[in-house]
């Protein structure tokens, strides 16, 4: 039988969703970046986090030895 897997590492999966969902966080323009508005490089920055962030809850649950 296998150990259940912790939940909370689930809870980082929430800080994408609401980085992107809350729009007057980053509706503006200044600060650009490269030329880009910060409309757009806020949410291209989304990405790589959103990814660095899966990565981390999939090697949390999975070394616990839970099904993701």
């Amino acid at each position: 039988m296998r150990s259940a897997a912790p939940r909370w590492p689930y809870l980082l999966l929430v800080i994408p969703f609401f980085g992107t969902l809350w729009v007057p966080l980053y509706n503006h323009v200044e600060p650009t970046l490269l030329g880009f508005p910060f409309f757009y490089w806020y949410q291209l920055a989304w990405v790589p986090l959103s990814v660095l962030l899966t990565g981390i809850v999939y090697r949390l649950c999975r070394s616990k030895g839970g099904d993701v």
